[in-house]
């Protein structure tokens, strides 16, 4: 018995190990079942997290290949926008270039134009100063009266039976004046009235001039006191004749007496500018010594208005109302002595002229120069 159940126990048993060992191994074969599943769908899911997330990186590649197409646009446009600037500028600074250009040629002119009215004027206006004038017993003739100068040189035409007097004395003048007729004793029983009057003079008070720098002539002063005229004119031509110093043929040299100034005249055209371009010249008048003279531009001008005003003689009357009773030297006398007389209301005399009825005189004014007394 024992031996026949032990088979049937052990089949039992070994039956029953298998189904458990199937059972477990199913059901083992089916956790890892689900293990594979859920990692299937682990890796489901990550595979659709990177594709997810793929697109999304496709699609930010496309939004930055959009960006940076527009920003290349946008720079290129940058660039070409700043290249015309730069062309632009380029531009204006050639624009600059010449307007400064331009602008230091028109300098240039206005430099040159300012030294040449340095030189000249389109119009000379001159105040005239105010100077006393006094008859100083000179008579003229008429015959210069053109000529103008700056000192005052007028010549006044005494009407018939009047009598110029000048005191020496301002004051004196002005009593005369106050008292104005004056009786004079011309001895016996003969006496004649006169009316003393004020003198007034046309004198010149504002002198426009049209001026212009000529360009043959120039102008040389600060010249050798003790050279003589003749002497002097050849050493100067003899100087601006010669290239070397700057000059060219001359043509004449003329000495201004009034002034001790001389005026030299070239042949050609701007010698003269070349010249007075340099102040002061070395010329040579005696055997090596040299004389510095100067050299300044030669004006010619033409006076285009001349205005006047009325000056009163503050030291010389006019004696109206004289008749002609007597010899014109003895009658002169006799007036020059009454109105030496202080009890006359005179005083000394400085000058006196006589214009007798039927005679026509010039008398002649000049600068009252005050004396050494008189200026005290």
């Amino acid at each position: 018995m024992c031996d026949e159940d032990f088979p049937l126990m052990t089949d039992t048993q070994g039956s029953h190990n298998t189904l458990d060992g199937i059972l477990h191994a199913i059901s083992k074969c089916k956790v890892q079942h689900n293990q594979l599943l859920k990692e299937q769908q682990d890796l489901s899911r990550a595979r659709d997290d990177q594709e997810d997330l793929a697109k999304q990186f496709r699609q930010r590649v496309v939004k930055l290949r959009i960006s940076l197409e527009e920003d290349d646009n946008n720079q290129a446009r940058d660039v070409d926008s700043e290249r015309k600037k730069i062309a632009a500028l380029h531009d204006e600074e050639s624009r600059l270039k010449r307007e400064i250009q331009r602008a230091e040629e028109e300098l240039q002119l206005e430099e040159e134009s300012a030294h040449n009215l340095k030189q000249q004027t389109d119009v000379s206006t001159a105040a005239v100063p105010e100077k006393k004038v006094v008859f100083t017993g000179e008579t003229g003739d008429g015959a210069n009266t053109l000529n103008f100068n700056v000192k005052p040189h007028i010549v006044y035409p005494m009407e018939e039976g009047t009598a110029l007097i000048t005191f020496e004395d301002e004051e004196v003048a002005q009593k005369i004046l106050s008292l104005r007729e004056h009786k004079v004793d011309l001895g016996g029983d003969c006496a004649i009235t006169l009316e003393a009057k004020l003198v007034q003079l046309l004198v010149p008070c504002q002198v426009e001039m049209d001026t212009e720098v000529c360009s043959r002539r120039i102008l040389v002063s600060n010249l050798p006191k003790k050279a003589g005229e003749d002497r002097l004119l050849d050493k100067l031509e003899i100087h601006f004749a010669k290239s070397k110093n700057g000059g060219g043929e001359v043509e004449e040299s003329d000495m201004l007496h009034d002034s001790g100034n001389v005026v030299i005249t070239f042949i050609e055209n701007n010698i003269a500018k070349g010249l007075t371009g340099k102040l002061y010249h070395d010329v040579e008048f005696d055997k090596g010594r040299k004389h510095s003279v100067k050299v300044t531009p030669f004006l010619n001008g033409e006076i285009t208005s001349f205005q006047t005003r009325l000056s009163a003689c503050g030291r010389t009357v006019l004696l109206t109302g004289i008749p002609a009773v007597m010899e014109q030297e003895n009658l002169q006398d006799l007036l020059e002595i009454h109105f030496q007389k202080t009890n006359n209301g005179g005083g000394e005399v400085d000058a006196f002229l006589y214009n007798p009825l039927g005679q026509h005189t010039l008398a002649l004014f000049e600068e009252d120069c005050p004396t050494e007394d008189q200026s005290q």
